[in-house]
């Protein structure tokens, strides 16, 4: 093991290492989510820029005695709008977000149903969660123990395992690329979008759909979290109870769904005819070696991980417009990521709008990275930028921009979007508005 004085010598020698460019740029040409303030990405968007909150109340079961009693619960969602009624009794709900998700990309791309121009070894899918089936597998231990190993069901192990979702929908589409799910705790949606953006980069697969799903809204993970004091316990102010880079924030709120990309070689795209959305031009994913659930004061892997999404982008730190935040509403992380959002931009980080969407959606683990990817899309496409809500009281370690007073119209060129996860993993993605 490196140790503490080895993390410190590595952490010194980080930024002198950067990457080159790659050569094929990568389109945005479908974007499809399903959230807590919305079943679309329509819906998801108008909500998120008129700051609504999606926490209320859990639903999913009684969290009576439970020190948390709140969540971000996706609202109204209908999986027989997506899948037989076989299907939905064999799929965990966070696969049935993942295929919503990725249906909604397909058809935004033009190519739900169609040729996509490419031989289906082309086409790969990456499809994170950072918890996958969990709910099917509390049901499963609650059967075994009350009636038996006999009464477990058959379908267990295919609904529970994370990679599933990815599995699915290479067989729903018939994708023979590159085929699995990336758990890397929260940073696990991110990392599923970059590493597809590699293949493509690589000129390794044409299209890719990558994204995430989690529905873990559940006692054993409540509990669990709870126990670990990262959640929020505002059970009387849910719709209040995100609120990142305030200085009473007490901890995340968990959130629920889906958020999924196709992304697609940039010539492939144009040939086809395709309306480009946008572009994921750059990715950056280190490790901190530091602790399993905190990060290091210095902050260095996330600096590092923009660093690097910069570099592989051929873009410098004064073409960021805005960063979607990590932003948990957890005390270290927000004031941390602070840290390394200046440590990395320098002076330019005072003229960024740092936003954190999780303020409205909570957080969806391993989830996250996707749907913020998504809103970092539509920013630089719309030109708007949404809240974060319930801002009560500044903090003198987060003194950036955050967008607290309401929606920010301004032209975003180029968007970072954060992702941090226990374990240490840290990704970050450049995401650049489509020009000619």
């Amino acid at each position: 093991m490196i140790g503490e004085r080895g993390h410190r010598a590595c952490a010194k020698s980080w930024p002198g290492r950067v990457v080159g460019r790659r050569d094929n740029r990568v389109a945005v040409t479908g974007l499809g989510m399903v959230t807590p303030v919305g079943l679309n990405v329509q819906s998801s968007w108008e909500a998120l820029l008129a700051g609504t909150s999606g926490g209320g109340p859990i639903t999913q079961f009684d969290p009576d005695g439970y020190a948390t009693r709140i969540a971000c619960e996706v609202k109204g969602f209908d999986p027989a709008d997506y899948l037989g009624r076989k299907e939905i009794r064999r799929f965990d709900r966070f696969a049935h977000m993942a295929v919503a998700a990725a249906e909604q990309a397909m058809q935004a791309g033009g190519l739900s149903g169609t040729p996509s121009g490419c031989a289906p070894v082309d086409f790969g899918v990456i499809m994170a969660s950072g918890v996958g089936g969990i709910a099917t597998l509390e049901a499963n231990v609650h059967t075994l123990a009350a009636k038996g190993p006999r009464r477990v069901s058959p379908f267990f192990i295919p609904m529970f395992i994370p990679d599933i979702a990815a599995g699915l929908l290479s067989i729903r589409y018939g994708l023979q690329g590159p085929n699995y799910a990336t758990v890397s705790a929260c940073a696990s949606g991110s990392h599923a979008i970059g590493d597809a953006v590699r293949y493509i980069q690589r000129g390794e697969a044409k299209l890719m759909l990558a994204g995430g799903a989690e529905a873990a809204v559940t006692p054993i993970t409540i509990a669990g979290f709870a126990a670990m004091k990262a959640m929020s316990r505002r059970n009387d102010d849910p719709e209040g109870a995100s609120r990142p880079f305030d200085a009473s924030r007490d901890g995340f709120v968990i959130g629920e769904g889906a958020g999924c990309l196709l992304l697609e070689d940039m010539e492939h795209a144009r040939d086809r005819g395709a309306e480009i959305l946008g572009e994921v031009a750059g990715y950056g994913a280190t490790g901190d070696a530091f602790h399993i659930t905190a990060q290091p004061p210095d902050a260095m892997g996330a600096q590092h991980a923009m660093r690097l999404a910069l570099a592989d982008a051929g873009l410098d730190v004064a073409d960021v417009d805005y960063i979607n935040a990590h932003g948990t509403s957890t005390p270290q992380n927000d004031s941390t990521e602070t840290f390394a959002i200046k440590a990395a931009l320098g002076r330019h980080a005072y003229d960024v709008v740092v936003g954190s969407t999780k303020s409205m959606t909570g957080h969806l683990l391993g989830a996250a990275g996707a749907i913020e990817a998504v809103m970092c899309v539509m920013a630089c496409r719309t030109g708007k930028i949404p809240p974060t809500i319930n801002f009560r009281e500044r903090d003198e370690a987060c003194d950036l921009e955050y967008a607290h007073a309401g929606m920010v119209e301004r032209p975003v060129a180029v968007a970072l979007n954060n992702s941090f996860g226990f374990g240490g993993h840290n990704a970050c993605l450049a995401i650049r508005r489509y020009e000619e």
